[in-house]
C-alpha cells in the first residue's frame, strides 16, 4: 500500500495572506481608538456630578484629549519612518489602553484630566504609522477594499464605546469608572495581537535615497495649491461638526430629549452605522465620475441640514432621520472624498507630509468642538446653540468646496477621465 504524501499542504499561517491579517488588526485598531473615545460620552453626566463641573469644563476633557492626539500625529509619523512604524504603533496602542484603565481610577478632576491626556497622546502614535504599514501591506488592486474595511472600524468602535458605557452604568447599575477598565483591557489585547501579526519592512538604502523623489520637503509647498488649502478648510469644518455630535449627542439625548438607558446607545449608534454604506457609496460615485467637487456639494449641504434637524424639531421620527442622514452624508463619508482631493493635488514628493497636515488641521476641529459646545451651552442655557454653530461652520466648508477648481489637478490626467 502506497503512502499518500501531502506535498501541497500549506502551513496555516500562509493560507491567510499577510495583508488580510494586517487589515483585520488595523480594523481592530480603529475600533480601539473610537471605542475608547466614546466610552466617556454616555457617562459625562456622572463625571460632571462626581467632580462638580460646568458644561465648559466637561467639554474641556475631550478638547485636551484631542489636543494631545493631534499634536502627536505628525511627530509619530516622522519617528516611525526613522525607527520603524511597528515600534511606534504597538507601544502606543498598549500604552493608551493602560492609561484608559488608569483614568478610571483617578480620584480628582486634575488627575483624571492628566491621565486622559496621556490616552490622547498615545492614540496620536497610531494614524501615521498605521497608514504607512497598511499601504505597504495591501496589494494595489485591493487598496480601496482594504482601506474601507480598516476605516469601518471607526463606526464599530463608536457604537461599541456607547454600548459599553450605557449598559454597564445605566442598565447594569455599575460605577461609571467600570467602562474605563473594560476598554483598557480590550485595547491592550488588541495591541498584543498587533505585536504578533504586524511586520515592519525596513527601507532599503535605495528606497531611502529615492525618498521624496530626491526633493527636499517644504511645508510651504502644501499651501501653493488652492484646492489643497480648500480641502484643509473643509475637513476642519466637517470634523468640528462630527465631534460636536459624537461628544455631546448622548448628553443631549438625556437632557434635552429624555432618552435614557440602552436607548441612548441605540440612538447614538445610528450615525456611525449609517456612515458605512454612505462612505462606500459616495467614494464609488466620486471615483466613477473622476470628480470630487460635485459629490462634496451634495454631501456637505445635506450633512448641514441633518445637524440643524437634530435640534430644530421635537419629533423623534425627524431625530432618527436626521441622525441617519448625518451618518450617510457627514464626516465619516466625506473624509474619503476629501482624501482623494488631497491625493489629486498634493506634491508627490510631499505626500506623507500632506496627509499629516490634513489630519492635523482636521483634528483641530475635534479640539475646539467639545469645549466650544459646552461653553455655548453654559452661556445660552441651551445645547442647541452648539449644534447651530457647527452647522454654520459647514456653510463655510461648502463655500470652500465651491471655489475648488478641478480643471487644475497636478496628479490627475484629465484627458483619461474624458475618454471614459
Amino acid at each position: 500500500m502506497k503512502k499518500v504524501v501531502q506535498e501541497n499542504t500549506v502551513p496555516a499561517e500562509e493560507r491567510i495572506p499577510y495583508w488580510v491579517k494586517a487589515v483585520a488588526v488595523f480594523f481592530l485598531g480603529w475600533v480601539a481608538l473610537y471605542a475608547t473615545r466614546t466610552i466617556m460620552n454616555p457617562v459625562m453626566d456622572n463625571i460632571q456630578v462626581e467632580f462638580g463641573l460646568t458644561n465648559a469644563q466637561l467639554g474641556l476633557i475631550m478638547s485636551v484629549f484631542f489636543l494631545a492626539y493631534a499634536g502627536l500625529n505628525v511627530p509619530s509619523g516622522v519617528v516611525g519612518d526613522k525607527i520603524g512604524k511597528k515600534r511606534v504603533l504597538v507601544p502606543g496602542v498598549i500604552l493608551f489602553g493602560i492609561f484608559a484603565a488608569i483614568t478610571g481610577m483617578m480620584p480628582t478632576f486634575l488627575f483624571f484630566m492628566l491621565t486622559w491626556v496621556m490616552v490622547g497622546a498615545f492614540q496620536g502614535f497610531y494614524y501615521g504609522p498605521q497608514y504607512g504599514l497598511s499601504s505597504e501591506a495591501i496589494p494595489q488592486k485591493r487598496i480601496t477594499l482594504g482601506s474601507a474595511i480598516i476605516n469601518s472600524g471607526m463606526a464599530f468602535g463608536t457604537s461599541l464605546g456607547y454600548y459599553i458605557s450605557t449598559y454597564t452604568v445605566d442598565v447594569f447599575g455599575l460605577n461609571w469608572r467600570v467602562p474605563f477598565f473594560i476598554i483598557g483591557a480590550l485595547v491592550v489585547l488588541i495591541g498584543i495581537a498587533m505585536a504578533l501579526v504586524i511586520k515592519d519592512r525596513p527601507k532599503t538604502k535605495e528606497e531611502k535615497a529615492a525618498e521624496n523623489g530626491g526633493e527636499k520637503l517644504k511645508l510651504g509647498d502644501l499651501f501653493k495649491n488652492k484646492n489643497l488649502i480648500l480641502a484643509y478648510i473643509t475637513i476642519f469644518t466637517a470634523i468640528y461638526g462630527f465631534f460636536v455630535i459624537i461628544t455631546w449627542l448622548p448628553y443631549y439625548l438625556e437632557h434635552e430629549r429624555g432618552i435614557t438607558g440602552g436607548s441612548v446607545a441605540f440612538v447614538s449608534s445610528l450615525v456611525p452605522w449609517a456612515a458605512i454604506p454612505g462612505s462606500i457609496l459616495f467614494s464609488w460615485i466620486a471615483d466613477k465620475m473622476g470628480k470630487r467637487k460635485p459629490v462634496l456639494l451634495v454631501m456637505l449641504p445635506l450633512s448641514l441640514l441633518a445637524i440643524v434637524s437634530i435640534v430644530a424639531f421635537d419629533s423623534m421620527a425627524i431625530l432618527y432621520v436626521a441622525l441617519l442622514g448625518y451618518g450617510i452624508f457627514g464626516k465619516i463619508s466625506t473624509n474619503p472624498v476629501l482624501v482623494a482631493v488631497v491625493a489629486d493635488n498634493a506634491p508627490k514628493h510631499a505626500y506623507g507630509t500632506s496627509f499629516g497636515v490634513y489630519n492635523f488641521i482636521g483634528m483641530c476641529g475635534s479640539i475646539l468642538a467639545p469645549y466650544i459646545t459646552g461653553y455655548l451651552t453654559d452661556v445660552t442655557g441651551s445645547m442647541n446653540t452648539g449644534f447651530y454653530f457647527a452647522a454654520a461652520l459647514l456653510v463655510i466648508g461648502t463655500i470652500a468646496v465651491l471655489f475648488m477648481d478641478e480643471s487644475e489637478r497636478p496628479n490627475v490626467d484629465e484627458s483619461l477621465i474624458h475618454e471614459k
